[in-house]
């Protein structure tokens, strides 16, 4: 991880920390091209968690965007999951 992407993850750490009772439930969202292996690769990632996966394609349906509610024990676990999904080629994150 580069130190751009160390500061960040420590920075989210500390205002989840701050602002959420932990467990918790996340909302993650996610834009992604609309190509199914790239969706499959962010819900498999999240399988077995429990989540709930609402997805709804753009005007044009070149992309999709992902909006994902789960339920998690840490902000550690916060940033486990955007770190997993950062390896999927052409996600944004918001």
């Amino acid at each position: 991880m580069d130190k751009d992407s160390e500061e960040f993850y420590g920075r989210l750490k500390e205002e989840l920390l701050k602002s959420t009772e932990w467990p918790s439930t996340y909302l993650y969202k996610f834009i992604v091209p609309s190509q199914t292996d790239k969706m499959d690769q962010i819900e498999a990632i999240f399988d077995n968690t429990g989540a709930v996966i609402e997805t709804k394609k753009s005007k044009t349906g070149k992309y999709t965007s992902l909006s994902i509610t789960v339920h998690l024990d840490s902000p550690d676990e916060v940033i486990k999951k955007y770190m997993e999904v950062g390896h999927i080629e052409g996600v944004i994150s918001l």
